[in-house]
């Protein structure tokens, strides 16, 4: 089959692997339907190795090195290994990236998320950019009848946000900040919409971003480069701030904005995926009694998203900016990434399908 493999930096290429073969026991084969392309898939593309083991095999899954990216993926169940019960062939799935151990302290106690040997789907085993995929059936979730079958592959992305949005408490009626609305500030922003936020202040200086931002729930649009954010927002709060606020970029500027923005004992939920350490004066934490919380992919949420899209209370339709064949992965998906990020938000892949882009944004609706 073809898959799209991680070779190093700059190195994806579309080639022709094996068959992944029989589910093992406890597993199922899926025959991939979609699979978008993640920040961390770009990441892999574009500075990796990033999570992507080349040193030593990875403790959970053995992988080193080479790898078939793509997590964010629905399709259909094409084989069940020994032991899987609740499931047939047949079946229309999407699939919770966390492969975990079942054996760690985390594990054991509900937080497979942070699991000692952690091993995401596309990253630290291969992944959904290949017609086929073997995954572990305890990662599954069926998919209601009549749910979009595009609308699968945002489910993982949108777990992000309710993953982080649920790690904030109940938020009903509250006033949030939504730093960033690159894929997971939007997702953040509609599920805390969906949560019952009371008002989404959202800081971005991307234009298209901006008018994106204000499509999917937020209130108003921050333009940092514009205005003191900090007092902006604290001038639509009576001057007190925000009661809870979103990091969605991972910049160590953008981390202290989110706390910075929010009133005494307020929550700010660090969501991005930051790479390089930042200075930080500790006491604004201890003089202020703010809380600062960590918020890692997901943990049960797809079951949350899955209902709230099936019920009409989110919408995936403006996330999804591109729709394109396997073959076009590289040029009309990550290098359409690297070139055109403001104009983009998600980038779905159809392995199955051969040849040149596909229909992009301006498709009217989803296929169902």
């Amino acid at each position: 089959m073809k898959a799209a493999v991680w070779h190093g930096r700059k190195d994806i290429r579309v080639e022709d692997v094996p068959l992944p073969g029989a589910p093992p026991a406890g597993w199922v084969q899926i025959k991939v339907h979609w699979c978008g392309i993640c920040g961390s898939d770009l990441h892999e593309y574009v500075a990796g190795p990033v999570f992507i083991p080349v040193d030593k095999p990875h403790p959970l899954t053995g992988l080193k090195g080479q790898c078939i990216l793509g997590h964010e993926f629905s399709g259909e169940i094409a084989a069940l290994g020994d032991g899987v019960t609740g499931f047939t062939v047949g079946d229309r799935v999407a699939a919770d990236a966390c492969q975990h151990c079942g054996e760690c302290y985390y594990c054991k106690h509900g937080m497979y998320n942070i699991c000692e040997r952690l091993a995401f789907t596309g990253l630290m085993n291969n992944g959904a950019f290949a017609s086929l995929v073997n995954v572990p059936a305890e990662l599954l979730y069926r998919l209601p009848d009549g749910f979009p079958t595009e609308a699968g592959a945002l489910i993982e992305p949108l777990a992000v946000g309710m993953h982080a949005v649920k790690k904030a408490g109940s938020i009903v009626g509250e006033t949030v900040v939504v730093v960033g609305a690159g894929t997971i500030g939007l997702c953040t922003i509609m599920c805390a919409k969906a949560a019952g936020a009371g008002r989404i202040i959202v800081l971005e200086m991307s234009a298209a971003r901006k008018a994106k931002a204000m499509e999917v729930g937020a209130t108003v649009v921050l333009d940092p480069k514009e205005c003191d954010a900090v007092a902006e927002v604290k001038a639509l709060t009576g001057g007190y701030g925000a009661d809870v606020s979103f990091e969605c970029i991972g910049h160590r500027d953008t981390a202290k904005l989110a706390i910075d923005v929010i009133r005494k004992a307020g929550k700010a939920v660090l969501v991005g995926i930051f790479e390089e350490p930042s200075s930080f004066n500790f006491f604004e934490i201890v003089a202020t009694e703010k809380q600062v919380i960590g918020s890692l992919a997901y943990n049960g949420e797809f079951a949350d998203v899955i209902r709230f899209i099936a019920d009409g209370r989110i919408d995936v339709q403006p996330l999804i900016t591109g729709r394109i064949a396997l073959d076009d992965i590289v040029s009309g998906g990550f290098e359409e990434l690297v070139a055109h990020k403001d104009r983009n938000v998600k980038i779905i892949v159809q392995p199955g399908q051969p040849g040149r882009v596909a229909a992009l944004a301006a498709e009217p609706e989803l296929v169902h």
